[in-house]
């Protein structure tokens, strides 16, 4: 998109700017055309009735006659070529410029000379030429008008013996024209200045909006405007994604859009001041947190509304905790290791003891166990402080968990026949890292794997994916038959060493958690009404690919 610079330009740079089109010379051209047919009207009908002036054809009425009617017959065909546009808006002006010389000229000695006064009528036609034409050719014509003139007072002097008087004012009506035609010239390149420096504000305006207009659309906070009776004004992308796509457009009353955020914005409106919020549009959507700003004096002209994923929000602290946790972490591995190191030392060492009997056999598996239990915990512990950052990637998602099925399959994790997959509509994208997304789902099927309490054989794992108004954009759920989560420990599945087993180390489900928030994913447990265990991903709303 071209941007013009928005800065006030000097005079310099406005001659600079390109001469406006024809375009813009017909519309004076218009009023120019309709003033020749009013004057050449009245000089005959003056002419024909006693209401004008009687000097009028006083010398000549037959000259004065045919020069009238020509002069009219040849305003009503500049019309034409007016209609027809050709030729050019400022050849039509001369041409016209030229046959009102001709005509006046001719009529003048008709009506006693230049004493007549008729002869202003001239000045008028060289003011309307010259805001039309370039400055030269204007000139060019107060002179061909100043020397007619000053001709035709000389013939008629000759041949009539007209006053000497006469000639000073044939020579002064002369000069006028030439000082019109100058002054015309100037306001005529003032105002063009003018124009093309309107022209040029209302581009840059123009400009300005659209480049407003873009920024707010490609804004990853979505936004909307309502007025004072919470009628939508505008609203971006991001805002429709986050809403759940809703059918509202512009103009249409908030509720429509979401009733929830409506009913926030009427209790807003009754507060001393503006404060945060926090909203669920859709029942199985992403947690959005969202702010007002009144616009107007005390909110009269409407408000704007802020509405933001909570999963950035939680992304930038995340960042903050992990520049933490990693350099608590490096220390922990510094002070820990070392002494765990000895410890699995002699405990290997004590184990390929001969001679030791049972209770001595199984202390030392206790040893070694634990050993290698606190060390899975600090390198869990620095995998998550050496994480990289996130970097995001457009994921089809069926062939991509298609993909991975085949990897745990191989892997022996869980068998093909063990793992169904289905994503609607097919041709699903999401924007996420592939490798840490990978290991969230990789994390979530483990947890099912261990905390499965059946034969290993009856596990059965489903993996549902796509977009739906419902779900407030693309989403993946993991659902097991296993035993399920029980009520009273939901609230603790995602925090760090939080284990129902004495062999977990806690931490698959909460490393899942921070890779999700990593990538601005939403992963939470749902309670599927069959049993077994749902967890859902949550994608940002304006990173589908297909719905």
């Amino acid at each position: 998109m071209a941007m013009a610079d928005s800065y006030p330009m000097s005079t310099e740079q406005t001659d600079r700017i390109p001469a406006a089109s024809q375009e813009s010379n017909w519309p004076p051209l218009y009023f120019f055309f309709a003033y020749r047919l009013i004057i050449s009207i009245l000089l005959l009908v003056l002419f024909f009735t006693d209401l004008g002036p009687g000097f009028l054809g006083q010398y000549a009425p037959r000259l004065y006659l045919l020069t009238s009617t020509t002069y009219l017959l040849l305003v009503l065909a500049s019309g034409g070529l007016i209609l027809w546009k050709y030729p050019a808006a400022d050849t039509q002006a001369s041409l016209m410029v030229l046959v009102d010389i001709a005509a006046i000229i001719l009529m003048l000695p008709t009506c006693g000379g230049v004493q007549s006064g008729l002869g202003t009528l001239l000045a008028l036609s060289i003011v309307a030429g010259s805001l039309i034409i370039s400055g030269p050719t204007a000139l060019l014509l107060a002179a061909v008008a100043t020397l007619t003139l000053l001709t035709q007072q000389v013939v008629t002097g000759m041949m009539l013996g007209s006053a000497f008087s006469a000639y000073p004012q044939a020579g002064l009506l002369g000069s006028s024209f030439f000082a019109i035609a100058i002054l015309a010239h100037v306001l005529s390149k003032r105002l063009s200045r003018s124009e093309r420096l309107v022209s040029q504000q209302e581009l840059d305006l123009a400009n300005l909006a659209q480049l407003n207009e873009y920024v707010i659309q490609h804004m990853q906070t979505g936004i909307l405007v309502v007025d004072q009776d919470e009628r939508i004004r505008l609203m971006n992308e991001s805002a429709w994604f986050l809403l759940g796509m809703p059918d509202a457009r512009a103009d249409s009353p908030l509720d429509e859009a979401s009733p929830e955020l409506a009913r926030q914005l009427a209790d807003q409106k009754t507060a001393a001041e503006t404060r945060p919020f926090i909203l669920k549009p859709a029942s199985a959507g992403r947690e959005l947190q969202g702010g007002f700003s009144r616009l107007g004096k005390a909110g009269s002209g409407g408000s704007v509304i802020f509405l933001e994923d909570s999963a950035s929000v939680t992304q930038r602290a995340q960042q903050m905790k992990l520049a933490s946790l990693g350099r608590l972490t490096a220390s922990i591995a510094h002070e820990i290791r070392n002494p765990l190191g000895a410890i699995s030392h002699a405990g290997q060492l004590l184990r390929e003891t001969t001679g030791l009997d049972a209770a001595d056999q199984r202390l030392v598996e206790i040893i070694h166990g634990n050993s290698e239990r606190v060390n899975q915990i600090i390198e869990n512990v620095l995998q998550l402080s050496r994480r990289n950052q996130a970097h995001l990637e457009q994921i089809d998602l069926l062939p991509w968990l298609e993909n991975l099925k085949e990897n745990l399959s191989r892997a022996d994790q869980i068998s093909a026949g063990q793992l169904e997959i289905q994503v609607l509509p097919e041709n699903t994208r999401v924007r996420a890292d592939p490798s840490q997304l990978q290991q969230i789902i990789v994390n979530l099927c483990e947890n099912s794997v261990r905390h499965f309490d059946r034969e290993p054989s009856e596990l059965r794992i489903r993996i549902n994916g796509g977009v739906t108004r419902e779900s407030g954009g693309p989403f993946l759920e993991v659902i097991d038959n296993g035993p399920g989560i029980p009520p009273d420990l939901l609230r603790q599945v995602f925090e760090p060493f939080f284990t129902t087993r004495n062999a977990g180390t806690g931490l698959g489900l909460y490393i899942a958690k921070e890779l999700s928030e990593s990538n601005r994913l939403s992963l939470e447990h749902i309670a599927p009404p069959s049993g077994g265990c749902c967890f859902r991903l949550a994608f940002p709303a304006w990173q589908a690919g297909g719905l």
